[in-house]
């Protein structure tokens, strides 16, 4: 059969298309071909199939492949191929053994992130594996996990000795203190190629907020040329292969909410040594309404850094944040972008929270430059903020990256959510707050989200508003609202 590029997104799966009649097979042999082996000898891909009725959408001896199997399987269009029903990947049965509640050895799951990342697993199977992680994990399980996903796909690497990098495990709406640091050690000259996923619970990711300034799907060639130039890049990691089996584990966990500790440190430093990093700073928030809640939790989630981290040649500094309210003022990709570059050019009214906590963390960052003395951090990263030095190396970033022609708008429908008495903030829910953002359309929407007007500890007026929510459909907004309405994630008292 000949293969036919068949213009539907089928995102993060690999689907291909086939005519139900005039092919010589019957309904049921379809049924059989659930999934399927593409390939002509020298290039194959494993496909979950879907049968049309429509001779418009695909003819009679010829399979059509989705957007993202065209890619892979990289053959030009009218290409020859054939097709078998899919072998089913002998280490499902590893995942059997999971279910029934054994831990399993390197070597098997290794075996199960190989085929997760060929997708020879169907987002079902992907579940159950995941599932039955999150019921129980062995330290060593996850140090296995994390070593089998950096080594499946591409590994960068860099001329430098020390190359620094720098996460946030997330939790907290607005805390956008990456596009702060990588200017400001950019500026510095330390190397950071800082390659970041899109949001997966929040209502922005680094990646989706730079993407409000610049293009952040960039081919690798261009990263490394950019990287090289400017010392550090801010861009989508998953264009790069690195880690594939992270990003179709996310598209699972996604949905289901899945988040352990023993996956988000997997994901984590998986992805930060396939980029090549050396030197790694983890900002850990703690806060009743963060993903960690106390400081024994943290300083679990620490020691488990630490045990994974070490045993792979990794430099760790892990630091414990503030994680009790949203940092910043605005919540979603435009607002967040608002607010970097408003800290980038030493404005008057920038979020001071914003700001200390990204000096802070880029304080740590340039401690590991062997050349600086020691304490002299967090000195540095206010003489480079201060001077100019960070924003001139930003706008560095945004023109070799790629400025948006197309400047992101706010969303155009708006509601304003008011204090219903005065008094003082005393807290602000943070998984709420991002949970608002999300359903007005945030980060898929760039100027959907939300404005803080007020944060803990600041005196409001009765009928004052608390926070203004920002959409682009009515849909969006109506859902925001109706949640808001009902619980704002205010405590005024």
């Amino acid at each position: 059969m000949k293969i036919k590029r068949v213009a539907i997104d089928t995102h993060p799966d690999n689907t291909a298309f086939l005519l139900r009649s005039g092919n010589g097979y019957s309904a049921e042999q379809f049924q059989a071909l659930r999934k399927i082996e593409i390939g002509d000898g020298a290039c194959s891909l494993l496909a979950t199939l879907a049968i049309v009725d429509d001779p418009a959408i695909v003819e009679p001896d010829t399979i059509g492949l989705g957007e993202q199997a065209f890619r892979r399987l990289g053959l030009p269009e009218g290409s020859e191929v054939t097709f078998r029903q899919a072998p089913v990947p002998p280490s499902l049965e590893h995942v059997r053994r999971k279910i029934d509640g054994y831990a399993l050895e390197e070597t098997e799951i290794a075996e199960i992130i190989r085929d997760i990342a060929a997708y020879r697993y169907s987002p079902m199977e992907i579940s159950a594996f995941l599932v039955a992680c999150a019921g129980f994990m062995t330290t060593h399980e996850t140090l296995s996990l994390t070593r089998a996903m950096a080594d499946v796909g591409r590994r960068m690497r860099w001329p430098d000795e020390i190359v620094v990098d720098k996460h946030c495990i997330g939790g907290i709406p607005g805390n956008r203190t990456s596009m702060v640091i990588v200017p400001i050690v950019a500026a510095h000259g330390l190397t950071m190629p800082k390659t970041s996923s899109r949001a997966i619970t929040s209502p922005s990711g680094t990646a989706d907020t730079m993407e409000v300034l610049a293009a952040v799907d960039l081919p690798e060639e261009r990263l490394v040329e950019i990287v090289a130039r400017e010392h550090a890049v801010l861009a989508w990691g998953g264009r790069v292969n690195l880690s594939p089996a992270d990003d179709v584990l996310i598209s699972v966990e996604r949905p289901l909410r899945i988040d352990t500790f023993d996956q988000m440190v997997a994901s984590i430093l998986s992805k930060k040594i396939a980029a090549g990093s050396t030197h790694l700073l983890i900002d850990i928030p703690v806060g009743p309404t963060a993903k960690v809640h106390s400081m024994r939790e943290a300083i679990k989630l620490r020691k488990l850094f630490e045990y994974v981290g070490h045993r792979l040649g990794l430099v760790l500094d892990i630091v414990f944040t503030d994680g009790s309210q949203p940092v910043g003022r605005g919540v979603g990709p435009v607002l967040e972008a608002r607010d970097v570059m408003a800290v980038l050019r030493n404005e008057d009214d920038a979020p001071e929270d914003l700001r200390e906590r990204a000096l802070m963390l880029a304080g740590r960052i340039l401690e590991f430059d062997p050349a600086l003395p020691g304490g002299r951090g967090y000195a540095r990263a206010i003489e480079l903020l201060g001077s100019g030095a960070a924003l001139a190396a930003m706008e560095r970033l945004i023109d070799a990256q790629g400025r948006c022609a197309v400047i992101a708008e706010l969303g155009g429908h708006r509601f304003d959510v008011c204090t219903p008495r005065a008094g003082t903030v005393q807290a602000i829910d943070c998984r709420l707050i991002a949970r608002l953002a999300r359903l007005a359309g945030a980060p898929m929407d760039k100027g959907a989200g939300i404005d803080l007007m007020h944060k803990v500890g600041q005196k409001v007026r009765a009928g004052e508003v608390l926070y203004r929510i920002h959409a682009h459909s009515e849909t969006g907004l109506a859902y925001a609202r109706e949640l808001a309405v009902s619980n704002s994630g205010y405590d005024v008292g």
